[in-house]
């Protein structure tokens, strides 16, 4: 393209001139060096699009010159002139990061074959910033879009613990026991979605959570949530490393807080102390969640002990994970979420 700068590089003074004058015809400007010294000298002091240089050097050959120029920051396409017919050395060029080669004849019509490289090299060249200014385009936006997405997830959080605030506050006016119930199983509700979204401002990544520390950070906010004077079980965690897709976290965030909140209230009888377990396991269809205990033990053909909203937000949850059922033991209760692997995929 006509202005773009060539720097050729070649002992050859007499032929430098002719070449110097055929690429200037093609509309380069063009700087002729004598060395490879000199050549580096150049290219560290000026700007160039194109760098042809001779294999015959003195003192050391072209592929010694590549090597330092590719060494450069940034350094522009080089075009490797050579009168040796053997392809090893067009090869050896190729290899150390030359962008073409051209044979220098007797006849001169190597001269016509390096302009047209010329020409070639900067079109390649053009195309190559064209892509890196592209990708940089489409990682800028990336993140832009993550760092927006970490916020609305920040601004998340705050709102459903503001919801869940108001919720306790509404509890503690209200003097019929069972809406309190319901209010202070709401917030709990809330609060396990809202962990999620913590999780997700919290990490640098947006769509997906460690559910294994998820599951321990939420046992900890039910423990502190549901712990009374007359009930103060353990909520112990023992689980596998699994990352799932953060609709899914959600989904499972939920039937932990239901079962958990269930076992707390009603496994054990007022004051005596017991365990709820929560263990996640990997399986070979996907993975296991099993929530138990060692208390009075529960049917699910029992009525239930509250509004029964719990029992249809764990089948409906379960659905979309894989399934949920509640084995039979000798003592207690023990449920057991599957989740098949496709609701795991990220």
């Amino acid at each position: 393209m006509a202005g773009e700068r060539v720097l050729y590089i070649d002992d050859d003074v007499a032929l430098a001139r002719l070449t110097t004058r055929s690429l200037e015809r093609a509309g380069y400007e063009v700087a002729h060096a004598p060395s490879g010294d000199a050549g580096l000298a150049r290219l560290t002091a000026e700007t160039f699009d194109v760098v042809a240089l001779d294999h015959h050097m003195p003192g050391e050959t072209g592929l010694d010159v590549l090597e330092r120029i590719k060494a450069l920051p940034a350094p522009p396409p080089v075009i490797y002139v050579t009168g040796s017919e053997a392809s090893h050395v067009a090869v050896s060029a190729l290899k150390a990061g030359a962008v073409d080669y051209v044979w220098k004849d007797v006849q001169g019509h190597f001269r016509e074959l390096l302009t047209e490289a010329v020409a070639t090299a900067l079109r390649q060249e053009a195309l190559r910033r064209a892509k890196e200014a592209a990708d940089r385009a489409v990682h800028e936006a990336r993140d832009r879009a993550e760092m927006m997405l970490k916020e609305v997830n920040h601004r998340l959080a705050n709102s459903l613990a503001l919801v869940a605030s108001f919720a306790r506050l509404q509890a503690n006016a209200v003097a019929d026991p069972e809406a309190r119930a319901a209010l202070e199983t709401m917030q709990t509700r809330i609060h396990a979605i809202a962990g999620v979204h913590r999780r997700l401002y919290a990490t640098g990544n947006v769509q997906s959570v460690q559910l294994h520390a998820y599951l321990k950070s939420l046992a900890e906010d039910l423990a502190l949530s549901l712990r009374t004077g007359q009930r103060e079980h353990a909520i112990l965690v023992d689980t596998d490393e699994l990352e799932v897709p953060t609709d899914r976290a959600v989904s499972i965030g939920v039937m932990i807080n239901e079962l958990v909140t269930n076992a707390f209230k009603y496994a054990y009888p007022l004051g005596m102390k017991g365990e709820i377990r929560i263990a996640l396991r990997r399986t070979p269809d996907g993975a296991e969640i099993v929530v138990e205990d060692d208390g009075v033990g529960f049917s699910p053909s029992e009525s239930s002990k509250g509004t029964g909203l719990g029992g249809k937000i764990l089948t409906a949850m379960a659905k979309s994970l894989g399934s949920i059922t509640f084995e039979p033991v000798a003592k207690g209760t023990r449920a057991v979420i599957s989740l098949k692997a496709s609701a795991l995929s990220l």
